[in-house]
C-alpha cells in the first residue's frame, strides 16, 4: 500500500469563538472584586487604556455641559475620539472609517449605576489581626507540661495531627514509627494532651472525649459511662426505648442521665473554630422609590476607563512616519475598545437578567415568600434573547440587595409545581409551608409525610408523599418518629 499526499476540499460547520467573544464570556461570571483584578491586568498590558480621573476643573466643565452631553454616554464619546484627532486635513482610509464606525453604538444609555459616597476608612489598629488557634493554645500548654526535648517534639507532632474538631487523625502506631518512640511513650504523652485545655483534644473518638470530661469533672455514674462506652449509636438515633431496655432503667431515669451527657462537649476544638465572616458586596441594588422598584448596578470600586490621549495622538502622528508603530497602536486601540465593549455588554446582560427577575418576583419583593413565583434559567434566557448558559454565568456568585434583604441570584430560580386549578406554584413556597407546618405541629403526634401531603392538598398544593419527603430532607428535618422522640426528650426536661 502506497502512501501519498493529496489535496481535498470539504465544507464543514465548526463553532469558533473569537477572542472578543471569549473575553466577554469570561467577564460574565465575575464579581466586582474579581472584575477589578481583570481591569488592573488589562491596564498593565494595554497602554491605550487608562483610568478616568475626574478633576475639579473637569467637574465644572461637566456641570456646564451636562445638557449637551446627556444624549451621549461617556464611553460612546470614547469611540468618537478617533474622529477628533488632527487628521481633519488628512483623508482617512476606508479601513479606518469602518473601524471607527463599528464602535459608535455599543453602549446602553439606559443602564443605571449605583455608588456609595466615600467614607473615612476605619482605623486599622481597631482590628485584631489574628486569633489564637487550637494548635497554638495546645503547643503553649505542652511547652509548660513536658520538660524533655524529645517529649516536646512528640507532643508537637501529636498536636499537629489534631483536626479542627479536636480529634487525632493519626494512630498511635504511626506516630511512634515516625517519631522513633515506643507506642507506650506516645500514648502516655497523648493522654496528658487530652487533659489539657480544651478537655479531650487529641482523642481518637467521641467516647474517649466524653470519658475524659467525665473523669475531669468527677462524675461517677456507671449508667452514663455505659451509655458513652457502648450505646452512643442508639443515643444518636434517639432510640430511647431501646436504650432504656438495654440499661434496665425507666425512661425518666434515662432522661436524667442523658441531660448530663448533653452538657459535655463532643467536639473539643469547637470554641477555637473561629468562623470567618464573609462580607457580601451586592452586584445589583433594588430600591423602592416613589412606589417603583428601580434597579441599579453597583459599580463601587470599579474604575472608569478611557482611551489614553497621549497614545491616541501618537498613533495619528505615527501613521505618516512609522507604519509598524501605527499598526501596533491600532491593534492596542482595537483591543481597548473590545475590552470596554465587553464590560458594557456584561453590564447590559446583568441588568436585563436583574430586570426580568424583579418584574417576575415583584409580588415577592413587596409582599413576602408566600407570593414568590417559579422561574427557570431557560424561561429567563428566552425572555431576554440569550442562551441558557449565558444566564447561568450571570447568576453565579452574584447577589442582589432588595428591600426584603440580600439574596443570591440563584435564590430566585426554582422548579414549579401545578396546583389543582392549573396555576404554577413555586417549590420554594411549598418548602416554606412544610417548614411552618412542622414548627407548629403537635409534639405528642408529629405530622407524617402523608399527613403533610394531605394538608398541602387541601391548600391547593397537590404533591406526592415522596416529594414531601424530599423537601423535608432538603430542609434538614427529621422524620416524624424521630421528631416525636426529640420532642419527648425536650418536653420532659
Amino acid at each position: 500500500m502506497m502512501l501519498k499526499q493529496q489535496l481535498h476540499q470539504r465544507q464543514v460547520q465548526r463553532l469558533i469563538l473569537a477572542p472578543a467573544l471569549q473575553q466577554a464570556i469570561k467577564l460574565l461570571p465575575l464579581t466586582n472584586l474579581d472584575l477589578i483584578e481583570v481591569i488592573d491586568e488589562e491596564l498593565a498590558q494595554n497602554p491605550m487604556l487608562e483610568i478616568e480621573e475626574e478633576t475639579s476643573d473637569e467637574k465644572k466643565d461637566a456641570e456646564t455641559s451636562q445638557e449637551s452631553d446627556e444624549a451621549d454616554s461617556p464611553r460612546e464619546r470614547e469611540a468618537a475620539l478617533m474622529e477628533k484627532d488632527d487628521g481633519s486635513e488628512t483623508s482617512k482610509s476606508e479601513e479606518d472609517k469602518e473601524f471607527e464606525a463599528y464602535f459608535q453604538e455599543y453602549f446602553d444609555n439606559g443602564l443605571r449605576t449605583y455608588s456609595h459616597e466615600k467614607k473615612e476608612a476605619p482605623i486599622l489598629e481597631n482590628f485584631v489581626s489574628k486569633s489564637t488557634s487550637l494548635w497554638d493554645h495546645l503547643n503553649w500548654q505542652a511547652n509548660l507540661t513536658f520538660s524533655s526535648a524529645k517529649d516536646k517534639d512528640i507532643a508537637q507532632y501529636i498536636i499537629g495531627n489534631i483536626n479542627d474538631d479536636g480529634y487525632l487523625t493519626s494512630s498511635v502506631e504511626e506516630i511512634s514509627q515516625t517519631m522513633e518512640a515506643s507506642p507506650e511513650i506516645v500514648e502516655s504523652i497523648r493522654k496528658k494532651i487530652m487533659r489539657l485545655d480544651p478537655l479531650g483534644a487529641g482523642s481518637l473518638n467521641v467516647s474517649e472525649t466524653l470519658l475524659v470530661q467525665l473523669e475531669y469533672f468527677g462524675i461517677e455514674n456507671p449508667v452514663i459511662r455505659e451509655i458513652i462506652e457502648f450505646y452512643l449509636p442508639l443515643l444518636e438515633k434517639s432510640d430511647f426505648a431501646q436504650l432504656a431496655k438495654k440499661l434496665a432503667v425507666t425512661l425518666d431515669e434515662l432522661k436524667k442521665h442523658i441531660d448530663i451527657i448533653k452538657k459535655l462537649e463532643p467536639t473539643p476544638g469547637r470554641k477555637f473554630n473561629h468562623e470567618k465572616t464573609f462580607y457580601i458586596v451586592p452586584d445589583i441594588i433594588v430600591k423602592k422609590e416613589d412606589g417603583m422598584l428601580n434597579i441599579y448596578l453597583n459599580d463601587e470600586g470599579l474604575p472608569r476607563l478611557r482611551i489614553n490621549g497621549f497614545y491616541r495622538t501618537l498613533m495619528t502622528q505615527s501613521s505618516k512616519e512609522n507604519s509598524e508603530a501605527c499598526r501596533f497602536l491600532k491593534e492596542k486601540m482595537k483591543k481597548a475598545f473590545w475590552f470596554m465593549r465587553s464590560l458594557d455588554q456584561r453590564n447590559q446582560t446583568i441588568y436585563k437578567v436583574a430586570k426580568h427577575i424583579v418584574d417576575k418576583q415583584r409580588d415577592f419583593l413587596e409582599r413576602g415568600i408566600e407570593y414568590i413565583k417559579p422561574l427557570t434559567l431557560i424561561e429567563l434566557a428566552q425572555e431576554i434573547g440569550v442562551h441558557e448558559s449565558t444566564v447561568g454565568r450571570v447568576v453565579s456568585n452574584k447577589y442582589m440587595m432588595t428591600p426584603r434583604g440580600v439574596f443570591p441570584l440563584k435564590y430566585f430560580f426554582h422548579k414549579s409545581l401545578t396546583g389543582d386549578f392549573g396555576e404554577e406554584v413555586s417549590s420554594l413556597r411549598v418548602k416554606e409551608r412544610i417548614k411552618k407546618l412542622l414548627e407548629t405541629e403537635d409534639h405528642d403526634s408529629p405530622l407524617s409525610d402523608i399527613e403533610i401531603g394531605d394538608i398541602l392538598a387541601k391548600e391547593n398544593f397537590n404533591i406526592a408523599r415522596r416529594t414531601v419527603a424530599k423537601y423535608r430532607k432538603q430542609l434538614r428535618l427529621s422524620p416524624s418518629h424521630i421528631r416525636k422522640r426529640q420532642y419527648w426528650m425536650e418536653g420532659t426536661s
